[in-house]
């Protein structure tokens, strides 16, 4: 049983591409269903075999998941797990035939993102200019960084100190399928970041041989739910009402961009979109403030 499904998890890593934390996700999703198969078939005088899982019992599971009250998009994720484990055993000669195959999955509206202020954003990145520590310093250069370079937080915390190029003034980031891509950043970015590199990072290290770029006080290399805990706390000092999480930086920064003008295309580079498709989701939120502009600015617009 957990052969199989250890042997799919290092294919998704391996040979797909997955990154480590769709793995994570996909190995929870995987253990909540062996518990309920487990519990499914207890008593049952046959040993467990993959070959043994009906189409009724899939759709068993697939409504206990109902009864959970998880979000759409959890309740996709976890399906799809199902269902990508199955191919896999199938394609691997493990079955003969794939019992989720045209099994629905649930479907998920897409939700636009809910972007910061420019002025909201401006009054976060002053919170850490109000505590004297090198915590402090570093927290500065992590906002600053994220909302110049639009990057996600899982990349930002795997920076090493080689992805930085202060000089040219960009950084090397892996996205999702660690794809590689290069992307620039402002002065004041570069100008925290480099206070925190020269001043506040030494007095956080613990060990030389340490890489990464943002430290705990531990010396160790920040989590995001590090940064998570960090965020929150900034957003309650700067009085911002908006639910905000981590990605709320990458939105914000998409969605200043395409109002200053740049073009999606080079947007979709930046943010690191395989599809321009996804980031097309943010001209939404442009057209939208056009439409605004246009409302409060012509003087026929009613």
């Amino acid at each position: 049983m957990e052969e199989q499904i250890e042997a799919f998890l290092s294919h998704l890593s391996v040979e797909k591409g997955g990154s480590s934390n769709t793995v994570m996700a996909y190995r929870n999703d995987l253990t909540q269903f062996m518990d309920f198969l487990n519990e499914e078939m207890k008593g049952q005088k046959r040993p467990f075999q993959w070959a043994n899982i009906s189409r009724q019992l899939l759709l068993g599971y697939f409504v206990s998941l109902d009864e959970k009250d998880y979000a759409p998009a959890t309740k996709a994720r976890k399906v799809a797990a199902v269902k990508s484990f199955f191919a896999f055993l199938t394609a691997d000669g493990i079955l003969n035939s794939n019992p989720t195959e045209n099994l629905s999955s649930p479907k998920v509206g897409r939700s636009l993102p809910k972007p910061l202020t420019e002025k909201e954003i401006e009054e976060l990145l002053k919170q850490p200019e109000k505590r004297q520590t090198p915590e402090g310093v570093r927290d500065k250069a992590m906002l600053e960084f994220l909302y110049a370079t639009g990057m996600r937080v899982s990349e930002l915390v795997s920076l090493n100190l080689l992805d930085v190029n202060l000089e040219l003034d960009f950084v090397r980031c892996f996205g999702k399928g660690s794809k590689e891509r290069i992307v620039p950043f402002h002065q004041e970015a570069k100008e925290a970041l480099k206070s925190y590199i020269q001043e506040a990072r030494p007095r956080l290290l613990h060990d030389n041989e340490e890489k990464a770029v943002f430290l705990n006080r531990n010396g160790e290399r920040l989590t995001r739910q590090g940064f998570w805990v960090i965020l929150k706390g900034y957003a309650k000092d700067a009085k911002i009402a908006a639910k905000i999480s981590p990605h709320t930086l990458r939105h914000s920064f998409a969605t200043h961009m395409l109002r200053g003008g740049a073009p999606l295309r080079h947007v979709q580079e930046l943010l690191g979109h395989a599809n321009i498709s996804t980031t097309q989701i943010y001209t939404h939120l442009t057209s939208d403030y056009v439409r605004e502009v246009y409302d409060k600015a012509h003087p026929r617009a009613e």
